[in-house]
């Protein structure tokens, strides 16, 4: 497998972020599920709510905050690049659900990165039936970093009260 290279970027200056070392884990756990995959590179970047509402906007048609957004990388036609895409991630948005989750915010960190990098691999979730396999790839990536189950029906019912 190649080396994978993160550019790591923290457009907010917050001291709980994930370091490049923990990113570099998370995204290498999905890799190693997709040998083949010769794009191997990935920019994450740490943002604040006005920026993460303004991307949502502008590129989803959601005036709203969110927690991921991915970006998948489309190189023009006949030129190759290594690049997968970017992850745009909310801070903010990722703390607060953890703390209503109960969640340990490293976890769900891992959890916004993984189901991140698998957006930008094609994986998607519009359909029940897409969704259902998507979190199940989820949760055994997360199993093998040693994270709970973010599905659990324990973990909903906090979110749904939550929300």
């Amino acid at each position: 497998m190649r080396e994978i290279i993160i550019d790591r970027q923290a457009a907010i200056n917050e001291p709980l972020l994930p370091s490049l070392e923990q990113l570099t884990h998370w995204v290498s756990c999905v890799f190693a599920h997709h040998p083949d995959e010769q794009r191997h590179e990935v920019t994450i970047r740490f943002v604040d709510e006005r920026e993460s509402q303004t991307l949502n906007h502008d590129y989803r048609g959601k005036d709203k905050t969110t927690n991921v957004l991915s970006f998948p990388f489309e190189s023009p036609p006949g030129i190759e690049l290594p690049l997968l895409g970017d992850l745009v991630i909310c801070h903010a948005v990722v703390a607060q659900e953890a703390s209503e989750q109960g969640k340990r915010l490293e976890h769900h960190y891992a959890h916004m990165v993984v189901h991140g990098i698998l957006h930008l691999m094609g994986y998607d979730h519009i359909d029940d039936q897409e969704a259902e396999e998507m979190e199940q790839f989820e949760r055994e990536l997360l199993a093998e970093l040693d994270i709970h189950d973010p599905y659990s029906d324990s973990t909903l019912a906090t979110n749904n009260n939550g929300a």
